[in-house]
């Protein structure tokens, strides 16, 4: 299908929350896209092995969605770290910062994440011109990128009381199986995460990622909290997944985005 597009029938369907109304977001899938292979289809990472060309059709069709454009659609390189960028101008496709995280009050900009198991999160002030987006991986959650996503938000004017923040589709718990290891690097920094874990086979637990983060969020002092509970490795058709990919023994893998923009998307 030539650039530009894009039937009613493969149309990107992302999930949305209420709690998100004043802004123009998407929890985006794997689906509406135009990759093959393990890139089916709504594949957007700028760092993946996908067709140039595909990728940057799915992203385009990212930013129609949310009515920005495609250029202005946004991320930074990920790398499980609490560093937040203030974005006041947008940048080239794959030249963000390291960083796993953004806030911004600039119109008609896009902040996405990218994510195939960890948790994407999206904030919004309650009247929608400040945003913000994260990716909180456990890592990422435990250094404190959330909070530090509040903060940054709240050196542009937010109060933390007046943020929406929603945790977006992730590896659920009956899905998460860790270690020993995992289990005590985040107990012994935040002991109230314990109460995330439950026991799994001997020697090993199954870890509420999506809860975590929530509780960190309203432990930080946000207004509002929701997150979507939907499990991506257990959803084959909807998500690409780390673990489902490291299950099935490797290989090439796509990821979905998430993302937001300040204002009511009018189409």
């Amino acid at each position: 299908m030539p650039s530009g597009l894009t039937s009613a029938r493969n149309r990107p369907s992302p999930l949305t929350s209420p709690l998100l109304a004043n802004t123009r977001h998407g929890f985006f899938t794997r689906e509406g896209g135009v990759s093959t292979g393990p890139y089916a289809s709504l594949n957007c990472s700028t760092r993946s092995g996908d067709d140039p060309a595909h990728l940057a059709e799915n992203r385009r069709r990212v930013a129609d969605t949310l009515g920005v454009a495609p250029e202005k659609l946004l991320g930074v390189t990920q790398i499980h770290c609490p560093r937040v960028i203030t974005v006041k101008a947008p940048w080239a496709p794959g030249e963000g910062e390291q960083a796993d995280a953004m806030v911004t009050r600039l119109p008609d900009v896009a902040l996405g994440v990218i994510t195939a198991d960890c948790a994407p999160v999206l904030f919004a002030a309650r009247d929608g011109q400040t945003v913000g987006a994260a990716h909180a991986g456990w890592r990422g959650a435990l250094a404190g990128v959330l909070e530090a996503t509040l903060e940054a938000m709240q050196a542009l004017g937010v109060n933390p009381s007046e943020i929406h923040a929603v945790v977006g589709p992730c590896i659920a718990q009956e899905s998460y199986e860790t270690g020993e290891d995992m289990h005590a690097a985040i107990t012994s920094a935040d002991p109230q995460a314990a109460r995330f874990f439950i026991p799994g086979k001997p020697g090993h637990y199954q870890f509420d990622l999506a809860g975590w983060c929530t509780f960190r969020l309203t432990r930080a002092g946000v207004g509002q909290v929701a997150a979507l509970g939907v499990d991506t490795l257990a959803d084959t058709q909807r998500f690409f997944s780390h673990r489902r990919r490291t299950l099935a023994g490797g290989g090439p893998i796509g990821h979905q985005i998430s993302a937001i923009a300040t204002g009511v998307q009018n189409r």
